[in-house]
């Protein structure tokens, strides 16, 4: 071969991508180039062009899966190239893809090449090959309001969908007698808080944007003032990163997360957490002794709990040796208020040891034990009309 790639001249072309089915799986393209092949399909078949081999950039390696996969023109992408046989012009090379402004929308089945006649997807729209999310065309009303005149459907779906007026934590129950705390534990928006709106504000030419095929979407935006981070899957999970560092997830289905070893979280405001279900939380699931459920709050702070309309359940569950107990340590006041009855069954022995007791019911006080020891320095009983006591043999002592 005389004529082959650095000998005799270079023989480039500009044309279209109609096949990128390639058998072998080199990411190889059938492009039909202007000025060498004819636009009538009968008389030169797609099938008959020859396949195009991508050019990588020198940043990917393309070796054993290495860098960056060569796949990513369409049907209907216009491309610039060379052939590396010369003259013979039957071994094309493609080096990029040229944007443009679409003159008419591809026909499918037609019998006119340099179009995507096969599929009839690409280009979708007679506007700018560039993605509407960097270019971000605006528009002023008689007010003075800028707001997108062409925006693209993602970025109207993400100020759609927003979640507002999500509610915090509230204690609303009794608060006499029991540890102190404040009437709202959040008072920032009405024990509420709302999803923040996408910072978006991309100015040509400085977002930097990719979308694939099926609509996942990448941003990298350096507009001054409004630079952002923002991947997103067409399904509408995904994440941005705002100006100020304020990161917003959203994930559209389930959420998994999976950590081999230790995990480290360390929140230096407050953590709010809603959930519109339940919440289950298993410590130890293999049973090795040691690996216990901690809480520690910090001085001058209270645990506080309220249930609406729901019982506080606590269990130890175990027989003989295995069997748990439940340890109550007060350094002050033990205060308990119950609103109706308060019925305490023990099997075995109830041992008291105080200098005051005092027991204060609205209805009915029920203890039943095998033995009941009391000792102490004081003991007040008030029956209000009458006491009741059932008992073979009452020591006090």
């Amino acid at each position: 071969m005389k004529n082959f790639m650095g000998k005799d001249g270079f023989q480039w072309f500009v044309g279209v991508v109609e096949d990128r089915a390639d058998p072998k799986k080199l990411g190889r393209v059938r492009v039909r180039c202007l000025g060498y092949h004819t636009e009538n399909l009968d008389k030169l078949p797609t099938d008959d062009l020859p396949w195009a081999h991508p050019m990588n950039p020198i940043t990917s390696a393309t070796v054993s899966g290495i860098g960056q996969t060569p796949l990513g023109v369409v049907e209907g992408t216009w491309v610039v190239g060379f052939f590396t046989d010369g003259r013979d012009a039957q071994q094309p090379m493609i080096m990029g893809t040229l944007p443009g402004v679409p003159a008419k929308l591809p026909t499918k089945d037609d019998k006119v090449g340099f179009q995507d006649y096969i599929n009839g997807n690409y280009p979708k729209y007679t506007e700018t090959d560039v993605n509407r999310l960097a270019v971000n065309a605006t528009e002023e009303d008689d007010n003075g309001d800028v707001s997108e005149s062409n925006p693209h459907n993602s970025l109207t779906i993400r100020k759609a969908d927003l979640d507002l007026a999500v509610g915090t934590a509230q204690i609303d129950g009794v608060v006499e007698g029991v540890a102190p705390f404040p009437e709202d534990l959040d008072t920032d928006n009405g024990g509420k808080w709302d999803e923040p709106t996408t910072p978006y504000n991309a100015i040509y030419p400085r977002n930097h944007v990719y979308e694939s095929e099926g609509g996942h979407i990448r941003e990298m935006d350096d507009t001054p003032g409004a630079e952002r981070i923002h991947e997103r899957h067409a399904s509408g999970s995904g994440y941005e990163i705002g100006p100020d560092g304020s990161k917003v997830t959203r994930v559209k289905k389930d959420n998994y997360e999976i950590v081999t070893n230790d995990e480290y979280c360390h929140i230096q405001g407050t953590a709010r957490h809603t959930i519109d279900k339940g919440l289950r939380v298993r410590v130890n699931s293999q049973g090795v002794a040691g690996n216990n459920y901690n809480i520690e709050v910090g001085q001058g702070s209270s645990v506080n709990v309220e249930v609406n309309g729901g019982n506080i359940n606590m269990t130890t569950l175990g027989t003989g040796e295995d069997a748990g107990d439940i340890n109550i340590n007060a350094s002050r006041d033990l205060n308990m208020q119950v609103g109706r009855s308060m019925n305490i069954d023990v099997k075995n022995t109830i041992t008291e040891d105080s200098k005051v007791k005092t027991q204060s019911t609205q209805e009915k006080l029920t203890e039943n034990s095998g033995t009941h020891d009391i000792n102490t320095g004081k003991a007040t009983v008030n029956g209000g009309s009458e006491v009741d006591v059932n008992a073979s043999v009452i020591n006090l002592n």
